[in-house]
């Protein structure tokens, strides 16, 4: 089987392509990765960013160079006993822009389409395409829409294929006789009938479990790897597909037994991971959680919540902002959604005394409290995995029961499990296919920037309920990992991610710290009274959170602080507190973006934050180095996303996917300016290089620390060959303790003399 040694993330689009990837081959080679680990190939939206919005996954992209380039890049790797693997996405196509050319043949011919099959639409009704700024009416009126040849124009700009027939009708007449429906933009949350990714009508849901779509849109890939030019996948978003344990089967089943399978799976609290679905692990968000909690105080989570509070008027834990974060995100932006949900319930149940309504309340409520993103039944059957995950939303739900209708809960529940009478194939498919989106966009796109407490522990397959964690813990987890899924990916830094990996290595310093950290935040609070502002407390706090973290080593400059405001608009608007996507209130927005003015512009306030960020510098310094010499020595494929062998201050999307400078980092080999963070990967890479069976596939044994609790340590070992590490977690100060290793005991003193981490190999 082919296991990489270690892999670097590489966001193609056209300023970035296959070429230029091919000239840093050299660089990555003496980096010490195995695999270079790319974004989408795949044809997507022209001028995509970032290659998910796939609309031909038949070819591959000629924006970023095309096969003949991409065939030349995997060659400049092979020839350094290097490889490739591609990041690939079943789960959706981009239908905006009038490119894809199977979604344009679906609305022309309807049903009749050869790819009808291809995409998640309800047949029942015409297409609705919600493109239009008002309704279809105010649109004729105005003159918004026009036909041209073969195509209806909105806009002059957005193009809708014609059905065959008659041309010369009245345009009203015209558009009633196609496939599809144009309507307001502001109809698609309780209108659309076919299945988005998320809330974005640019997505559209992919029928991957019919064979046929499968063998279509995964040909290129399965040749590529028939060929040798590919040594494995990532699966984007496997969660939003009908079956996705049938999927990686199936998957695995194509590619072989040697192919290496990854998937973007968020893990719940206490979700275990896919041992039976023919992968080799996740992505990697569930370690960036478990690094992330063992950084963290789990003292500090009471005063941090309180100054929260004191700070933000927002009273209610985080599971409480996650719950009223479900009711409004299923009631605003899935109702065509839950609809389609309760239709298939409806259509199955055949008790009269349960009535749609009861279905639906009973639906709502099981989203509202539901713990992961999804159940895996296929309605005539579970997996003995979901047994754990509907006890627990048996129990949460149970207090939101109407009087008299637990039944109907419980019968919901029994078709989940796949016991429920008739064919719930249907119906349990929407169900999953609902919550995924619901826990998806109510945690991470709108609790996490409502709920404040510490921003570093607000990000993708986080749990913000828990601080930290202490060290037997995370060897559990770790004990885990080595038993279940010893080769699935390692990493601390994603284009997903909401903030860079040394944000929150800095960030979390201050859960050692309440009580400096509050009256910091109070000083600079009061310091904003003097400027005219109505900018919320929660936001204020939130603000200074991100300075703070971000802070980069050039200070104040114009360049931050319009980063700021990018991820400031973002914050807010995904919130939906204050403003919105949808209904943006800008005079709000102006107030926080002069507010980060306000701030960047005081002498005071820039050096009182220059000598905070240095007062806290070595214990940050310290997380980032434990963090990167856990990701390279603990069970798995580590991986290094772009750029991040440098500091990551990076924020939310696009920030984090900025163009990287490679040729400083070159640099760095021939120098003696290289930061500890490049020189401790260079050095781990190389161990990992010299000696692969240790890392792929030692054993994970726990070292008794006797004298403190701050301390992890660990051995890996295989025939003969023994790796040793030893952390110094949640500050610098060194504990008076003993590490009993096998071959003797070591004094914490000694193991620490250079620095808060330590390792060997012998």
């Amino acid at each position: 089987m082919t296991i990489p040694r270690a892999t670097y993330r590489m966001q193609f689009h056209k300023d970035f392509t296959f070429a230029d990837a091919e000239e840093l081959v050299p660089y990555l080679d003496r980096l010490g990765v195995s695999h270079l680990y790319a974004s989408p190939i795949t044809v997507a939206r022209a001028g995509s960013t970032h290659g998910y919005d796939v609309i031909d996954p038949t070819r591959i992209n000629p924006e970023l160079g095309g096969e003949d380039a991409f065939r030349s890049l995997v060659a400049a790797l092979k020839a350094r006993g290097m490889g490739v693997v591609i990041d690939i996405v079943p789960n959706h196509m981009g239908v905006a822009g009038g490119g894809n050319g199977w979604w344009n043949d679906v609305l022309a011919k309807g049903e009749a389409s050869d790819h009808a099959r291809v995409f998640d639409i309800d047949w029942r009704d015409r297409i609705v395409l919600p493109v239009l700024g008002d309704t279809l009416a105010a649109s004729l009126a105005n003159g918004d829409l026009a036909v041209e040849g073969d195509e209806i124009v909105a806009y002059g700009e957005h193009r809708f294929p014609l059905r065959a027939g008659p041309r010369d009708l009245p345009l009203p007449e015209l558009l009633d006789r196609q496939h599809y429906r144009l309507a307001s933009w502001r109809v698609a949350n309780d209108a659309l009938n076919w299945r988005r990714f998320f809330t974005v009508n640019d997505l559209a849901g992919v029928r991957i479990e019919d064979p046929a779509v499968f063998e279509a849109t995964h040909a290129l890939y399965f040749r590529l790897y028939e060929d040798g030019l590919i040594d494995g996948v990532r699966v984007d978003h496997v969660d939003g597909l009908t079956d996705p344990i049938g999927y990686c089967r199936r998957l695995r089943e194509r590619m072989g037994p040697d192919a290496w399978i990854v998937i973007e799976k968020i893990l719940g609290a206490g979700e275990g991971q896919p041992v039976d679905w023919g992968v080799d692990g996740t992505s990697g968000y569930d370690f960036m959680e478990q690094v992330a909690t063992l950084i963290h105080d789990p003292l500090g989570a009471l005063p941090l919540e309180e100054l929260w509070q004191d700070v933000s008027g927002r009273y209610q834990g985080f599971e409480a902002e996650e719950f009223e974060a479900r009711q409004d995100l299923l009631a605003w932006q899935f109702s065509a959604q839950l609809d389609a949900c309760v239709a298939a319930f409806v259509a199955l149940n055949t008790d009269e005394a349960v009535t749609p309504a009861m279905l639906r309340r009973a639906i709502e409520r099981l989203m509202w409290v539901f713990p992961v993103y999804r159940t895996y039944g296929t309605g005539d059957a579970a997996p003995a995995s979901d047994a754990r995950i509907r006890g627990i939303v048996r129990e949460r739900v149970s207090w939101l029961i109407p009087p008299g209708e637990a039944h109907v809960v419980d019968r919901i529940l029994a078709w989940l499990a796949g016991d429920g009478p008739g064919d719930a194939a249907d119906a349990v498919r929407r169900f999953q296919q609902l919550s995924a989106p619901i826990a998806a966009k109510s945690v991470e796109d709108t609790a996490f920037y409502r709920s404040g407490r510490l921003l570093s522990r607000n990000d993708v397959g986080f749990d913000a309920n828990v601080l930290g964690i202490g060290v037997n813990e995370f060897h559990a987890l770790m004990a885990d990992r080595v038993r279940d899924v010893p080769h699935a990916m390692l990493t601390t830094a994603t284009h997903d991610h909401k903030r860079g990996e040394d944000v929150r290595a800095r960030l979390a310093v201050l859960s050692t710290m309440p009580d400096a950290w509050r009256a910091r935040v109070e000083a600079w609070d009061a310091m904003s009274w003097a400027w005219d502002h109505e900018v919320d407390g929660g936001d204020r706090y939130m603000l200074l959170q991100t300075i703070v973290g971000a802070w980069p080593d050039d200070g104040a400059s114009a360049d931050f602080a319009d980063r700021l405001k990018a991820w400031q608009q973002k914050a807010l608007r995904e919130g939906k507190l204050r403003s919105s996507w949808e209904a943006p209130d800008e005079a709000y927005e102006a107030a926080a973006a002069a507010l980060i003015d306000s701030y960047l512009a005081e002498p005071r306030f820039v050096a009182e934050a220059t000598a905070f960020v240095a007062e806290i510098a070595p214990a940050a310094d310290a997380n980032t180095l434990v963090q990167t010499v856990l990701r390279y020595t603990l069970p798995g494929v580590p991986d290094l996303y772009q750029g991040t062998e440098l500091a990551d201050l990076s924020l939310v999307d696009p920030d984090n996917r900025r163009p990287v400078d490679y040729v400083a980092r070159a640099a760095l080999f021939d120098s003696d300016a290289a930061s500890a963070k490049f020189s401790l990967i260079v050095d781990l890479l190389a161990l990992r290089r010299a000696d692969p069976a240790l890392f792929a596939n030692g054993d994970y044994r726990p070292v008794e620390v006797i004298g403190s609790d701050r301390i992890l340590a660990f051995t890996r070992r295989i025939d003969g060959a023994v790796l040793a590490v030893a952390v110094l977690v949640r500050g610098t100060t060194i504990p008076d303790a003993t590490l009993k290793f096998d071959d003797g005991a070591a004094r914490a003193a000694d193991i620490f003399a250079d620095g808060p981490i330590w390792y060997r190999v012998g």
